[in-house]
């Protein structure tokens, strides 16, 4: 099977990375828009017009299916998004919700990007406790230090049974909440609960991202590339 996954840029990975430990042997085609970060901070309608060109490349790759590692684009398109396009589409935020809805969990934290938050995707029938966390994404791309600006935005939340980590992004950082003795929900691994795929004969995995430097391929090497054989690594498709 051939399988589209996309994100503003390397955050998917980490869904990416989720996906083949439990479904190995498939074609993964990953698009990173890292020219165009953050996405969080970006209006509908430019949302809009990236996710399309996107979802327009995995199309030429003929794409069984394409998944929506993007937790800003899930929040505000999915819907208009999945009735747009004429194969599965599956987002990374609604099997969360659902999961969400089914625990125990009286509190929840929610860190995510502004566009999230505004989107109010994550308003359940609990006491919902979101931080939007601008300065995230930008740190995490460019290979900084991201645990001050991390710290600053948990000190914003009370404390919870549970934290969202609502942006593929911030799975870069599950071990180190993991280790504050935070409950983290990591989005990737629900998702791949949720949805059933049929494994092939052998695992191909393709990356392509709008922008490739040094960074990029610290990331990925951080990320991905250690566990897994590259068929095409980081091949610059400008939009």
């Amino acid at each position: 099977m051939k399988i589209g996954v996309f994100d503003s840029g390397i955050g998917g990975l980490n869904v990416l990375k989720e996906l083949v430990n439990k479904y190995p042997n498939n074609t993964y085609y990953y698009f990173g828009d890292n020219i165009n970060i953050p996405y969080g901070t970006k209006s509908k309608k430019e949302l809009k017009l990236l996710s399309s060109k996107i979802i327009q490349f995995l199309l030429s790759k003929d794409v069984d299916i394409i998944i929506i590692a993007c937790g800003t684009i899930s929040s505000n398109l999915y819907m208009e998004i999945k009735t747009k396009y004429n194969i599965p589409i599956y987002d990374i935020i609604s099997p969360t919700i659902e999961y969400l809805n089914k625990s125990d969990f009286k509190t929840i934290g929610v860190l995510a990007t502004d566009m999230t938050v505004k989107s109010n995707v994550f308003k359940i029938n609990r006491d919902i406790y979101q931080v939007p966390c601008p300065q995230l994404v930008p740190l995490i791309e460019d290979n900084l230090d991201y645990i001050p600006a991390l710290n600053k935005y948990l000190n914003k939340l009370p404390e919870v049974d549970a934290l969202v980590l609502g942006c593929t992004h911030y799975l870069i950082f599950e071990d180190y909440l993991n280790n504050l003795n935070i409950k983290t929900i990591n989005m990737g691994k629900i998702l791949c609960d949720k949805i059933s795929i049929n494994n092939g004969n052998e695992c191909k995995i393709r990356l392509y991202f709008s922008k490739v430097n040094h960074n990029l391929i610290t990331n990925i090497d951080k990320i991905i590339k250690k566990d897994y054989q590259l068929e095409e690594l980081c091949l610059n498709y400008q939009k």
